[in-house]
This record gives C-alpha cells, sequence and structure tokens, in this order.
C-alpha cells in the first residue's frame, strides 16, 4: 500500500518498533530538543494552502460583473457614436464623449471598492488564524501539555477525547470506547470505532489509524502521530482536489435577471427603432445613432454606484461592530436572513463554568468557590458531602497545567471541558490536592460521557491496602443515573430509593433547572470482591461489570453565565423581525431558563410543557398552537 510517496507499515508493526522509528516514547513522548529538530526538518503541520487568485484577476473580476458589462457596452456605443458624428463633421457631438467617460468612470471607482473592501477584509480573516489556533493535548518530556496544532511532529503523542478534531494522522496506541467521524474521508455517517489491534493491512480500513480532519466522536484515546501537514491522508486529497465554484448570491442572481431583461428591452426597442428610422427615409449612420441612444438610455447609468454605495455603508456599520464583510455581495445576503440558530455553551454564554449549588441529604447547599473557604454553608465532616466530593474528585478526567502552583485556584488553567473544569477546581478548595487524591485511588478502568448514555464512569482501586474491593464512581445526567441506582446515601446511610426520595430528587432537580444552571448527578457502587476479585479484567466496550443497584449520592449544579450583550442583541433581532433559535443538549427545564435570561422566551409566553402544568393535564392533550414558546430537548 503506497501512502504519501512510500510504503508505510505504521499500523502493522509493534509498539516498540513505533517507538524506534520516531525516537519516541509511548508514555514520555518526544523530548523537547528532538521535537524542535523534527520541526526544523518538516514544517508545521498544517496544510499549505491553495494558490491564491492574482490581485489584477481580483480586480478585473470587479469590472466585469452583470451591470458592469452593461456599463462598457454601453460606453463603447457611446465611444462609436462620438465617433460617427465626428467624421461626420459634426463639433458638437462630445456629448456621447462625456457620456463614455462617466460611464467608464462609474465602472472603475465601483470596482475599486468593491476591490479594496475584499483586500481588507481578506487580510483580516487571514489574521483570524493566529488568533484562533486549533489546540491538541501533548506529551512531551513526560509532561502533558496543550500546544497549538500546527506545532505537532511525527512521534508526538496525543491525547483526545469526544468532540476533539484529531490533528494529525495518528497510530492509537490506547482507546476506550473510542469512535471517530470518518465522513469527510469515506462519506460513511456511522461513526467508525477505534482500537490499538491492527485489523487490516490497508491503512485506509485498519481501526488503529485515525485521519487529520475527522473528529472523535466519543470515548478517549492516546496516539503517535505518523503524519502531518500536506503527508496526510487528507493532505494528499486537498492537493490533488479541485476547487469548488462559490454559489452565487441572491443580489448577484437578481442583478443577472435585471440586466437580462434590460439588454433585451434595450435591443428590441433599439432595432424597432433603427428599421423605423430606414423606413422613413433615414441615412444608415443615423439610423444607427438613433438605435445606439436608444440602448443607451435603457442603461441605468446611477444603480451600479448605488448600490455599491449603500453595501460599502453597511459593511462599514458592520465592521464597527467587529463583523468582517469578505464580499459586499453579502451584505444583502445577510439581510435576508430570518432565523438564526444559535448554539448556548460559549456562544450565548461564557462558557466559564462554576459550581453553584450541591444537594445531599435532602438539602441544597450554596457551594463556596471562594480560595479562603470563607462562605462555607454546609458541613463539610458530613460522611454524604465526602462521598460526593470523592465521586466529583475521581469520575473527572480535567488536570491543572504544570507549574501554577503560585496562582490562586480559579485562576489556574486547566486541561479538560468546562464542566470537569468546574468540579475539579471546586474540589481542590474543597477537599484540597486533588491530583494526590487520584493517585491514591489508582483507576482500573473507564467509560467516558458519550451522547448515548449520558454518563460517565471509572472504576478505581480503594487506598486501603486491606481492602481488595473496587470502587465505580458514576456522574451524567440526573435522570439516568437515578435510573440506575437503588439506594439512596442520607446522613451516611444508605435508604432504599422509595417514591418519596425520587420525589425529593425530582423537586430539587427542578429548582436548579429553573435557576438556568446545569445539573450532574453522582453515585457509586462498592463492587464485591468474590465477584470483581483484584487484578479483574475490565473490558470498557462491554462493560463487564454491574451498572446498576448504584447509591445515589447527590446532585451538583453548575452555572455559565450569559453573555452581558446577548439579551440586547436578541431584542434587536425581535425588533428585525429575525426569530432566535437557542440549540443546546441540555434539560428543557434548564434551557427555559436559560432562554428567558437572555430573552429569547418573553415574560408570558408558555410552552407545552407550562400549559400542561397549569391545566394539570397530561402534555399530549395540549393543543400546541396555544404554546407561544417551544423548547426542543436533546435529552430525551
Amino acid at each position: 500500500m503506497f501512502w504519501a510517496g512510500k510504503v508505510k507499515d505504521d499500523h502493522e508493526i509493534t509498539i516498540d518498533e513505533l517507538e524506534m522509528r520516531y525516537n519516541s516514547s509511548v508514555t514520555k513522548g518526544l523530548t523537547s530538543t528532538f521535537a524542535a529538530q523534527v520541526f526544523e526538518r518538516d514544517g508545521p503541520n498544517e496544510l499549505k494552502p491553495p494558490k491564491g487568485t492574482p490581485e489584477y484577476v481580483k480586480f478585473a473580476r470587479q469590472l466585469a460583473g452583470g451591470l458592469q458589462c452593461l456599463m462598457w457596452v454601453a460606453a463603447c456605443i457611446c465611444s462609436i457614436a462620438f465617433g460617427i458624428e465626428l467624421a461626420k463633421g459634426n463639433v458638437n457631438c462630445f456629448d456621447n464623449l462625456y457620456l463614455a467617460v462617466v460611464l467608464i468612470a462609474v465602472v472603475v471607482v465601483t470596482g475599486c471598492f468593491g476591490y479594496y473592501q475584499e483586500f481588507k477584509s481578506t487580510n483580516i480573516i487571514a489574521s483570524f488564524k493566529n488568533l484562533v489556533p486549533q489546540q491538541a493535548v501533548v506529551i512531551r518530556d513526560g509532561q502533558k501539555n496543550v500546544i497549538n496544532a500546527y506545532q505537532l511532529v511525527v512521534g508526538d503523542m496525543v491525547e483526545i477525547k469526544g468532540g476533539d478534531g484529531i490533528p494529525a494522522d495518528i497510530r492509537i496506541i490506547t482507546s476506550q470506547a473510542c469512535k471517530v467521524d470518518n465522513s469527510s474521508l469515506t462519506g460513511e455517517s456511522e461513526p467508525q470505532s477505534r482500537t490499538p489491534e491492527c485489523t487490516h493491512e490497508n491503512p485506509l480500513e485498519t481501526k488503529n489509524i485515525a485521519f487529520f480532519s475527522t473528529t472523535c466522536m466519543e470515548g478517549i484515546a492516546t496516539g503517535m502521530i505518523i503524519s502531518t501537514g500536506d503527508r496526510t491522508i487528507i493532505g494528499r486529497i486537498a492537493t490533488l482536489a479541485s476547487g469548488v465554484g462559490n454559489e452565487k448570491t441572491p443580489i448577484a442572481i437578481e442583478i443577472e435577471h435585471f440586466v437580462d431583461i434590460i439588454a433585451g428591452l434595450a435591443i428590441f426597442f433599439g432595432f424597432t427603432f433603427f428599421v423605423v428610422a430606414m423606413f422613413i427615409g433615414y441615412a444608415f449612420l443615423e439610423a444607427m445613432i438613433f438605435f445606439m441612444a436608444i440602448v443607451v438610455a435603457y442603461v441605468p447609468e446611477g444603480l451600479l454606484a448605488t448600490v455599491t454605495v449603500c453595501l460599502s455603508l453597511t459593511a462599514k456599520r458592520l465592521a464597527r461592530k467587529n463583523c468582517v464583510v469578505k464580499n459586499l455581495e453579502a451584505v444583502e445576503t445577510l439581510g435576508s436572513t430570518s432565523v438564526i440558530c444559535s448554539d448556548k455553551t460559549g456562544t450565548l454564554t461564557q462558557n466559564r463554568m462554576t459550581v453553584a449549588h450541591l444537594w445531599f441529604d435532602n438539602h441544597v447547599h450554596a457551594a463556596d468557590t471562594t480560595e479562603d473557604q470563607s462562605g462555607k454553608s454546609f458541613d463539610q465532616s458530613s460522611e454524604t458531602w465526602r462521598s460526593l466530593a470523592r465521586v466529583a474528585t475521581l469520575c473527572n478526567r480535567a488536570t491543572f497545567r504544570p507549574d501554577q502552583e503560585g496562582l490562586p485556584i480559579p485562576k489556574r488553567l486547566v486541561v479538560g471541558d468546562a464542566s470537569e473544569t468546574a468540579l475539579l477546581k471546586f474540589t481542590e478548595l474543597s477537599v484540597g490536592n486533588v491530583m494526590d487524591y487520584r493517585d491514591r485511588f489508582k483507576k482500573a478502568v473507564e467509560v467516558p460521557f458519550n451522547s448515548t448514555n449520558k454518563f460517565q464512569l471509572s472504576i478505581h482501586e480503594l487506598d486501603d491496602p486491606l481492602d481488595l474491593r473496587y470502587l465505580l464512581v458514576m456522574k451524567g445526567a440526573p435522570e439516568r443515573i437515578l435510573e440506575r441506582c437503588s439506594t439512596i446515601l442520607i446522613k451516611g446511610q444508605e435508604l432504599p430509593l422509595d417514591e418519596q426520595w425520587s420525589e425529593a430528587f425530582q423537586t430539587a432537580y427542578m429548582d436548579l433547572g429553573g435557576l438556568g444552571e446545569r445539573v450532574l448527578g453522582f453515585c457509586h457502587l462498592y463492587l464485591s470482591e468474590k465477584e470483581v476479585p483484584r487484578g479483574y479484567h475490565f473490558d470498557a466496550d462491554e462493560m463487564n461489570f454491574p451498572t446498576s443497584g448504584l447509591c445515589f449520592a447527590g446532585l451538583i449544579s453548575m452555572i455559565d453565565p450569559p453573555r452581558a450583550t446577548v439579551p440586547g442583541a436578541v431584542m434587536k433581532c425581535r425588533t428585525a423581525g429575525i426569530r432566535v433559535v437557542m440549540v443546546t443538549g441540555d434539560h428543557p427545564i434548564t434551557a427555559r431558563a436559560i432562554a428567558a435570561n437572555v430573552g429569547i422566551i418573553t415574560e408570558g409566553s408558555e410552552t407545552v410543557e407550562d400549559i400542561a402544568q397549569r391545566m394539570r393535564i397530561p402534555v399530549e392533550q395540549v393543543n400546541k398552537r396555544d404554546a407561544r414558546a417551544c423548547v426542543i430537548s436533546g435529552v430525551s
């Protein structure tokens, strides 16, 4: 199999051979010194951009649009008419020349406007690539760190998790329920599993290779980079593929249609008057001048300048709002917007999760996230709190970046998603020394969060060497966690999870979700030493261990505050007749609260669920036309 110009067997050789080939280690990665040498040799991990369009071609395109061509034709006709009149000895024929000059000036000036706008926006967009680079979690010198993806080299060890883009072609070393979306390469929409084992001699078919530009849909994996930049599979495809033409904007289509109509009318009436002039005895040249005059009269000389000025002024206003207009015609397309579908996290909100409340022992407590823990609102000696904190600490993959011991905990940088970052900082403040605590509870297996199960679990050895049991800890969507539990921890005692406690859970869940907070449920289970002895082979894919009959520990809610400018922006959209839709996978209660906070759902608007609750009838019996707001859940 030829790959990037030479035979590649990186997927077939052993781990030891792979380490020798790239002078790397699957545990410590490359050394920083050697990585710098490889970077100097191979260059950055990025695809070379295609050859750009020459600037003179871009400028010529601005002079050759639909209206521009019509005006060029009119200018040529005026010039011809001027030449004919001048040849006949008419010294008062300079009007046609002046009109030709004006038409040419209008085309050139408006072309300069459009070219300048495109040139300016191209430079700004190019600078964005440096402002927002793709990042990757890499292991070098035995330390885990986050670097820009273009700095990666062959031999680097990287970590990927659900939602991450694959930063290069990598050989999978370890994998836990990892699946990738290869649709950009194969067109296959079904996520494909990735495992350390070689399953096919063809590197494009084997399961132990993940390709640059694909996306990890769920699970976690570590891998060694075997190709970067243009040497990756997608790099070769990009080199061979031809460009795809851009779709015409609505205004371009309308202008072309308008030009066709004007040109048709001009030629029709011009030819008609030419025939009539010849019929009544005018000379050929005089009849031709009639024809030219009528054609020119039909050309809307001021339309091109008017359209360009209006679009330029709008683009300038958008620029003051930090919105870059790449093409002037896109301004009109933007004006056709009727619905805006916006993601919640990081777009409507700040993407800075902070633990806000806890529910355990049948009480809701405010979380203390102060550095000195001066705002404690509950007894931290509570056995239930200790169990809840232990689950939140162990069932968490987030880690602090190295060399930050001198920084306050809230300001430390973290490798991990927003929710796990909030939990890590909270437990570090409340419990202290989270990383040492995790080291005492050695992890045996982990099942990452995925959109199907909606939970994350890990199994650990206990820190007591005399206790050979395993501890299973789980967190996730509260309703999914509760349905796997048979008991609940109250004041250190496991009680049956009966209807009374289920109602208490539901009340707390509704209250916290109604505050616009994201709520997670936590539970644990001590695995029987007889059924799961020490050294037991856990399988994360088959889940050959108990995942039901667990003990519910409590709830932790986090808040991601809305951006300050969002409510005003939503109001302006509504005033302009644009509907704003929030897209989120949060629980409907939480989604509705956040939508109300930012003004997407206005006061007095009721959802189908609100009407059912007010009228005390099933949701199915509510007339959906009576609802003034809609929440489409991504949970069910």
